[in-house]
């Protein structure tokens, strides 16, 4: 962790900056940009809303519930949030990962031996041979994993 340091605060850094700080400086920006330029200008919009705490309010009322489900679209209605996931969950390099067209052969394989083994354990079973064969070629290729190598296409 202490080898990463820079890097780890670098990351800090930008979320911290995208997450929060930009997002309210942005928002108060668009805010006032949007009343002094646009609508103070306009006698049509000023008559709609004659000072800037009228136009907080009705941004308020009316902007915050949009935003939100502008969000919930974002995350459950369209493709954008898993397209965003995949790509999050391809390049994390601390993850095996299964994609289209690839054989699950090491993770979910072992899942569903382990899964047989302690149900044949908790019936008082024994292991078969190729039960236990498939185990030890499970656990090589784990071991393989492991130590940085590849598995599939």
């Amino acid at each position: 962790m202490k080898k990463n340091l820079g890097f780890r605060s670098w990351f800090y850094f930008r979320q911290g900056w995208s997450s929060y700080f930009a997002f309210i400086l942005a928002t108060v920006n668009t805010l006032v940009i949007t009343y002094y330029l646009a609508i103070e200008n306009s006698s049509v919009l000023k008559d709609i809303f004659p000072s800037f705490s009228y136009y907080m309010l009705t941004f308020t009322i009316v902007g915050i519930p949009l935003l939100i489900f502008v969000g919930y679209v974002h995350y459950k209605r369209t493709s954008a949030y898993p397209a965003e996931a995949d790509i999050a969950h391809e390049t994390n390099p601390l993850l095996y990962r299964l994609p289209n067209g690839y054989t699950p052969n090491v993770v979910y394989p072992l899942y569903l031996s382990m899964s047989n083994f302690i149900v044949k354990l908790l019936a008082n079973e024994k292991l078969t041979a190729d039960e236990i064969t498939e185990l030890n070629d499970l656990q090589s290729k784990l071991e393989f994993l492991i130590k940085g190598g590849s598995i599939g296409k």
